[in-house]
Order: C-alpha cells, then structure tokens, then sequence
C-alpha cells in the first residue's frame, strides 16, 4: 500500500518510526507492507514512486531541514495539492497542523485526493469540523474509504468502542473530556489552590499547552472533537458553527471552592444531547468524568446499556501514530489486497 504523507510535524515522525520498526509485525498479522512514496512539508515535498528512506527522512527533520533537501527525491516548493495529483499514493495521511481559523488548505488535500481516488486518514481536525458531512459525502461518492480515528482520543479507541455499543444498542447521548490540556488546568486549580495563569503556566512549561494556549482554553479544540463524534457515532450533520462554546479563562475561583464543598468538581465538558455544548461543568468526584491530570473521559449513554466510559491519553505523537496505523489496517482490510 502506497503512502502519501503531508505534514511532518511530531505524529508524523512518531508514524514514521512505527512503520520502520512494525514492517515485518504489520505485514505477518495483516498482509499489509505500507510504502511511503511522496512526504511534504513547509519546504517541499520528496517523492519516489518505489518508496522513500524512512531513515533519511527522519535524519532530514532532526538537522531541522526540509525534506526537499533530500537528493535526487527532494522537491523544493512543491505544494501538497501537487504531490497528490503527481504521485502514485493510494492512501493520504493528512497531518498538517490543525487550524480552525484556517482550514481551506487542508481542506484542499482531501477533496483532492478524493477525487483522485485516494483513500484518506486525517488527524488534522480543523477539515472535519467545517465540513465534515460534505467530506464523507464525497469520499462516497468516489468509493474511497475516509478514516479520522486520531482525530478524538489519540490512541484511544474512542470511535471502536462507540460504534461496537451502537451496533448492538443506541447511542442517546454523550458527555466527554476531549481536551487533556484544560483538564490539567483545572486539576490543578482543585488539587492544589493553584491561580489559573500558574496552572496554565505550568501546563505550557510540561508542553500540554501551547504558547497560544486559546485552542485549548476557550473550548476550541473540545468543540471540534464533538463535532467529529457527534457526525460519526450520532449521525448528525453538524460543523463547528452548531457548538455552543464557553472556555475555562473567567472561571471564579469561587466557583471551584463552592464546586468541592459539594463535593463535585469543575470540569470541561462537552456534551451531545438536544445541542452540542462545551462548557464548565459539576461532576460528582465519584464520577467516572472525574479524571486527573491531562487524561480524557468519554461516557456514553445507551438506551439499553446505561453508561458506558472509556478513560485514556487524548493526545501524544506516538499515541496518535497508533490510531493512523489502527486506520491503516482497517483500510487494508476493507479493501482487500487489490491495493
């Protein structure tokens, strides 16, 4: 199976290393030998149709270069749009920084490869929550396969365990953290009376937190990981303009003390009922949505089955290479060895 890969950021490389060390395991358990042929980043692109050095290409990003500077393979100020219409990749990895502000360029990429017969993985988000319904309507319509699993949970399984309980039940509503770096925030602001700007600081200084941490604490980021879930396992056709968003930047510190002396504490929770919401909330310290540190919770609620939550790490470059492989191979899988 022939990879094209745009973006080069952590995941990226974390991918890279993965399929460098799982070659012989993946191709063993599945019959799937994947190949990079074409990789861009800001630079450029290298594109080989008989498939690029995995060593030399993560070499080239560790001296801080551009992949174009590879030899003989590297092409300097070749656009993603071009690499797609010019290389002979099955499969796009669409990885390029996720920009809600901006996401009319990777956009571009997927409807390219769409119609150019690609099958497709994301984990950029920002694609997905503008237009994700319009996404899914067209990799349709060109009988291309459509994979996003890295987009919520990272690593997480989140979008298999919803769909197996939505297989044999119906999935009424769900209520989720979906942003590590804003339960880490408020875990501290319980757990130790830290001032929001110290906690947000010390978010930064570990890397959970941007040096623009707005993604995150305005409820961003959460937002556009509801929109996914909620067009994937709820059906419904939604983009980010139907959220309701409300951040963790003005929360009083009176609010959180009046939050424990109840024996409940305040977390940032988006939620899919009768609207789609990301807001501040209560939760009962015995509730399973009470997770510590930077760790995310999604909980399910079934018609049949009660409550369902599966608690894990929603981001992380290697956590999130194993969703783009978990991708990779239900690809494969569905589309036999004709690849």
């Amino acid at each position: 199976m022939r990879l094209a890969i745009l973006g080069m950021g952590h995941v990226t490389r974390a991918l890279l290393q993965m399929l460098a060390e799982r070659h012989a395991d993946l191709y063993r358990r599945f019959g799937l030998a994947p190949r990079v042929v074409a990789v861009a980043d800001t630079g450029g692109a290298a594109v080989h149709d008989t498939g690029l050095s995995i060593p030399e290409l993560l070499a080239v990003k560790q001296r801080g270069g551009s992949v174009s500077a590879l030899p003989g393979v590297g092409l300097p100020g070749l656009s993603g749009k071009r690499v797609l219409t010019e290389c002979s990749a099955e499969v796009l990895i669409e990885a390029t920084p996720s920009r809600m502000d901006a996401p009319q360029e990777a956009l571009g990429h997927l409807q390219t490869a769409f119609c150019h017969g690609m099958h497709v993985i994301s984990v950029n988000k920002a694609p997905l929550a503008a237009a994700l319904p319009a996404l899914r309507e067209l990799a349709a319509y060109n009988r291309v396969e459509f994979c996003f699993s890295g987009t919520v949970g990272a690593g997480t399984p989140v979008f298999s365990l919803a769909q197996a309980s939505a297989a044999g039940d119906e999935v009424l509503g769900v209520e989720a953290i979906l942003n590590g770096t804003t339960n880490y925030i408020l875990h501290q602001m319980h757990e130790h009376g830290s001032a929001y700007a110290d906690a947000l600081a010390e978010a930064q200084r570990l890397g959970y937190a941007e040096a623009d941490p707005s993604a995150d604490v305005d409820g961003i980021d959460a937002a556009t990981k509801l929109v996914i879930f909620a067009n994937l396992i709820l059906g419904r056709a939604a983009t980010f303009a139907d959220v309701e968003r409300e951040g963790i930047r003005e929360i009083d510190p009176g609010r959180l003390r009046a939050a424990e002396a109840a024996g409940r504490r305040l977390k940032l929770i988006a939620s899919c009922g009768e609207t789609l919401r990301v807001a501040p909330q209560e939760v009962a310290v015995d509730s399973p949505l009470n997770v510590s540190g930077s760790l995310n919770a999604v909980s399910l609620r079934l018609r049949y089955g009660g409550e369902v939550t599966l608690i894990g790490r929603g981001a992380g470059g290697p956590e999130t290479a194993t969703a783009v492989i978990r991708d990779l191979v239900n690809i494969w899988q569905r589309i036999g060895n004709s690849a």
